[in-house]
């Protein structure tokens, strides 16, 4: 009786005390699971946040800023200053060290004309493509040598080709810089003629634009001069891009658009 009993009792309990095992171990692994899919999806954000340059900036007051790269020619140069002077104009001029070392006289006249100077890279390279140390380098050389040419220390940089990811906005913040990008390409080193020139830098301009030109470009001495007249008569004010940008607490959109940080931005 007694074993029959121990045997009867024996199957009812085991599969009880195997159920509440395997339920123990569903639980943990759905725990672990949940923990581990969390931090997944935590480091996926992460990987996601991207750090802008600014490409505009949000005014109402209708000010705009138009800027040159200078890496290379330097014919036209004066007389695009003398054109910005007859609108009584000032703007900003990135320039790469090998512009300033080429064209030093240059790059003092654009200072002593009033207009801004920003950093452009050393070399002109694709920045994505340098180490961190590379990139420290392309940024420190050309200020520290647009100082002395210049007297003026550049705060501002555009990345050469537009190029740029996290550790080159991130590096030039570090390095006292200020990342700009463009918001309206007139595309005029494709040197495609006066009209489409004017049409595509004239067309379509808001407050906060920064409109990007080139100063060795063929056309840009024969065009400049209906394009600012087309701004002011739109009613813009042009300023250098250091005036254009906000001061207090700021952010910068997923647009790349500068504005107050206490403004409701939209997601996307």
């Amino acid at each position: 009786m007694i074993k029959r009993v121990e045997q009867k009792e024996a199957p009812e309990k085991q599969p009880g005390r195997w159920a509440a095992g395997t339920l123990i171990a569903a639980a943990l692994f759905l725990c672990v699971s949940a923990v581990y899919v969390s931090g997944v999806k935590s480091a996926e954000v992460a990987a996601r946040k991207r750090e802008l340059p600014i490409y505009s900036v949000e005014r109402d007051d209708k000010k705009i800023a138009i800027s040159f790269d200078a890496a290379w020619g330097g014919d036209k140069t004066e007389k695009i200053l003398d054109i910005l002077d007859e609108f009584g104009v000032k703007t900003t001029f990135f320039m790469v060290d090998i512009w300033t070392q080429r064209y030093p006289d240059l790059a003092r006249e654009v200072v002593s004309r009033g207009h801004d100077i920003g950093n452009h890279s050393t070399t002109h390279p694709k920045m994505t493509a340098l180490s961190r140390d590379r990139i420290r380098a392309e940024l420190t050389v050309m200020s520290d040598n647009a100082e002395k040419i210049t007297g003026v220390r550049p705060t501002l940089f555009r990345p050469p080709y537009g190029d740029y990811n996290n550790d080159v906005v991130l590096i030039a913040r570090q390095a006292g810089l200020i990342p700009v990008q463009w918001s309206v390409d007139s595309l005029d080193w494709k040197n495609q003629g006066v009209k489409p020139l004017i049409e595509r830098a004239t067309k379509n301009v808001k407050s906060g634009d920064i409109i990007l030109f080139h100063n060795d470009s063929e056309y840009i001495v024969d065009a400049l001069p209906t394009i600012l007249k087309s701004y002011q008569e739109q009613g813009f004010t042009i300023v250098p891009i250091s005036q254009l940008l906000l001061q207090g607490e700021t952010t910068i959109d997923a647009q790349g658009r500068m504005r107050p940080a206490s403004t409701t931005v939209p997601e996307v």
